[in-house]
């Protein structure tokens, strides 16, 4: 049976990343607080110890991804996280970017399509720390309505357009992050809602993302 553990040389790898995150752009000192704090390694196989801390993405099957740290620190930087906001995520996957967000003390609903993943996650030592996230086996396109109005919603995978009822599940003021574009790379938008209901839009980087994908899978 893996025993976690997270020594000082883990801590010490956590250091470095969060130099490289700062080098390459994210400025949040509460976002880097936070990845500072998550043992990143215990989302991956213990054959990833050390690997774990460089700053790339790694498989987690079913086709997903734990994505890139800077991947996530970028879009969580772009979401604008505070406390107690309402953050819906499309694609937990490792539940990485879902801890991040737990960590900055939002309330975090999240769901994923891929059972395979959805069950897995419900044994991650971590999960019990954050009771301030829910999960949901689901349909990302359709968000969850139940629960809207959100402050935020975050997309961690490439969308081909903008899903129009995750628009509508945000507030006034709320703010979406995501990924659009079909091929290998897609463009990261930031959408909010204005007060009349229509929507100012932003665009930033190039990234590349596995594709966001209709209906559950299991």
């Amino acid at each position: 049976m893996r025993k976690f553990e997270d020594s000082y040389l883990h801590k010490g790898l956590r250091n470095q990343l969060i130099e490289v995150l700062k080098k390459k752009g994210i400025s949040d000192e509460e976002v880097l607080a936070a990845i500072q704090r998550i043992p990143r390694h215990f989302f991956l196989d213990s054959a990833f110890d050390r690997l774990a801390y460089e700053d790339r993405a790694f498989p987690i099957g079913e086709d997903q991804t734990i994505s890139q740290p800077y991947t996530v620190a970028y879009q969580t930087q772009l979401l604008e996280v505070k406390p107690n906001h309402k953050i819906l995520e499309i694609g937990t996957g490792s539940g990485y970017q879902s801890i991040v967000l737990a960590e900055l003390k939002a309330l975090v609903f999240t769901i994923e399509r891929q059972k395979v993943l959805f069950e897995q996650h419900k044994h991650f030592i971590l999960r019990k720390k954050y009771s301030n996230i829910r999960y949901f086996f689901g349909d990302g396109y359709l968000g969850l309505p139940t629960y809207a109005p959100f402050d935020g919603i975050i997309v961690t995978a490439a969308a081909p357009f903008v899903p129009p009822r995750l628009l509508e599940q945000l507030k006034p003021g709320g703010k979406m992050v995501i990924p659009v574009g079909e091929g290998n790379v897609q463009k990261m938008i930031r959408l909010i809602k204005l007060e009349d209901g229509s929507f100012h839009k932003e665009t930033y980087e190039d990234f590349s993302f596995v594709p966001m994908l209709e209906g559950k899978n299991g």
